[in-house]
């Protein structure tokens, strides 16, 4: 056979490989689509994707905070593998990532022949790291320097083509004090961040190129603070909504982590009403939201790519919400660590299927790889193979938080129906059947000791496979005296322009000149 002709099927074959579309959300609980059981909220775009393909009902972050769950989808690795546990990275540790385990997946996919692109928060550290696209658009939540604030797409988009809202300094809602308190985004519906990403989503999508392209979009809500845009912010009825399912204190506060970021974001002391409004809010950001997938997924349906596009939809981690006495997040709890999961892949993967497999953030680098022609699992599993029967689900399924050898070490084991939940800080630990028992308020370790030991040594094996030495000591997990972490607050004020807290003479906000920059 000629070379010539060689290279013709060569481009066939590459021409029929799907686009790849991940779309992503930052704290999104797991039970916030309507169409796989919350008839309180409105999200017919995501019911489209749910009708689309396969929902997996048991899919968790491997990590439930931003930062290290970002570095495990991009890299296809564990937290012990990448070494980022929280929202810190060690210097350097960014390239050293790919040193351990290859390639981030933009990067792996532009060697599989892939035109990419991602548009929207990236959370890498420093806040510019490359991941490998051939286009990257970021929008971050906070700028910490002026030159984050001008180097960041979005707000040069706001300070160039609507220099009228400019003057915003929390363009997504004010953080600090008011991080859960319900509130109306400063900004019109069409310009907000997830409108802005959106529509670049949409060009770049539909650009013309002969390739196919890998897409990620990472929008920043439902984050808080809940700021949905006019209507969106008056959708739901405060009075309508439930309230958060709350345990023994004893139990829901065993991890300091809880009322520690209780504190540190000003959501001590949440009353009932207060919740109910958090809520309401909440959901009307999920559901714009909602509405920028659809014009997604319109875009793909007009440009006759629908059917040669798989699409993942999930997020980074959940949130509290109020549930276990808490907020935020970094918990493993379910409400914190349980996330939506969204797989479709027209003409393979059936529609309307519903998955108990234990899946993971780990597991996208198979599924784009997998599309792409040639498989990359990393640390996942094979999710399209144990669609069709090809491949064998996840039996036991890991989650850390917290760096290894401090006393904010702690660990999730999830194996079946139950749930280890093990803490380095005293040695702690919770034991929940997740399916007799979903909002895990009465623990079963004194009940069933044999499984805890069973799920605690699978644990130990999972560490000293991965080298995490600072985990142990000797032939055991880590352990310290239980203590109680000092309460701090963290205020998230505009640092770009000179913002780093309250003043301590009230005066000084009213006679000092804020640094508004004109167009980029």
């Amino acid at each position: 056979m000629s070379s010539h002709v060689e290279e013709i099927e060569l481009k066939q074959a590459q021409d029929a490989r799907p686009n790849v579309l991940f779309i992503m959300t930052d704290q999104q609980r797991f039970d916030t689509l309507r169409a796989i059981g919350n008839e309180r909220i409105s999200t017919p775009n995501l019911d489209r994707l749910v009708a689309r393909g396969a929902v997996f009902e048991n899919a968790y972050a491997t990590c439930p905070v931003c930062v290290p769950s970002r570095y495990s989808l991009m890299s296809g690795a564990q937290p012990t593998a990448t070494d980022v546990y929280d929202n810190s990275v060690p210097e350097g540790g960014h390239d050293r990532i790919v040193e351990r385990v290859g390639p981030y997946l933009a990067e792996a996919m532009g060697e599989r022949g892939y035109r990419t692109w991602g548009v929207g928060k990236f959370h890498t550290i420093p806040w510019n790291a490359e991941l490998g696209f051939d286009v990257q658009l970021r929008s971050e939540e906070l700028y910490f320097t002026d030159e984050a604030r001008r180097g960041d797409a979005y707000a040069a988009y706001i300070a160039d083509e609507h220099p009228e809202f400019d003057w915003i300094e929390a363009l997504m809602g004010e953080r600090t004090d008011m991080y859960y308190m319900p509130q109306m985004s400063p900004l019109p519906a069409e310009i907000t961040v997830e409108a802005w990403a959106t529509d670049r989503a949409v060009e770049l999508a539909t650009s013309e190129d002969p390739r196919p392209w890998f897409g990620f979009v990472s929008y920043i809500g439902p984050h808080p603070p809940f700021a949905p845009p006019l209507p969106y912010n008056r959708m739901y009825d405060p009075d309508r909504m439930e309230l958060p399912v709350r345990g023994s204190k004893a139990i829901d506060h065993l991890d300091q982590q809880i009322p520690w970021m209780n504190y540190a974001v000003y959501a001590e002391d949440v009353d009932d009403h207060r919740a109910r409004a958090l809520k309401a809010r909440y959901y009307g950001e999920i559901t714009y939201i909602d509405a920028c997938v659809g014009r997604l997924l319109d875009a793909l349906e007009a440009s006759g790519q629908a059917d040669d596009t798989v699409i993942c939809f999930y997020s980074d981690h959940g949130d509290l919400l109020g549930d276990h006495h808490g907020w935020q997040k970094e918990s493993f709890f379910e409400a914190s660590t349980r996330i939506p999961f969204l797989l479709s892949w027209p003409g393979r993967i059936e529609p309307g299927e519903r998955r108990n497999d234990l899946v993971s953030l780990v597991d996208l680098f198979g599924i784009a790889t997998t599309a792409a022609g040639d498989t990359d699992l990393r640390q996942g599993v094979d999710i399209v193979g144990a669609l069709t029967g090809a491949a064998a689900p996840r039996e036991t399924l890991f989650g850390y938080h917290g760096r290894p050898g401090t006393d904010q070490f702690k660990a999730m084991v999830r194996r079946g129906d139950m749930k280890l939940i093990w803490m380095a800080n005293g040695g702690e630990v919770l034991l929940f059947d997740v399916a007799q028992d979903p909002s895990e308020l009465s623990p079963l370790q004194a009940q069933y000791p044999q499984v805890v030991a069973d799920l605690r040594d699978a644990l130990l094996d999972d560490l000293r496979c991965a080298g995490v030495h600072d985990a142990l000591e000797e032939d055991r997990l880590r352990e310290f005296p239980y203590t109680e972490r000092p309460l701090v607050r963290i205020d998230q004020f505009d640092m770009s322009r000179g913002v780093y807290g309250f003043p301590d003479s009230p005066e000084r906000v009213v006679h000092q000149k804020p640094a508004i920059h004109g167009a980029h």
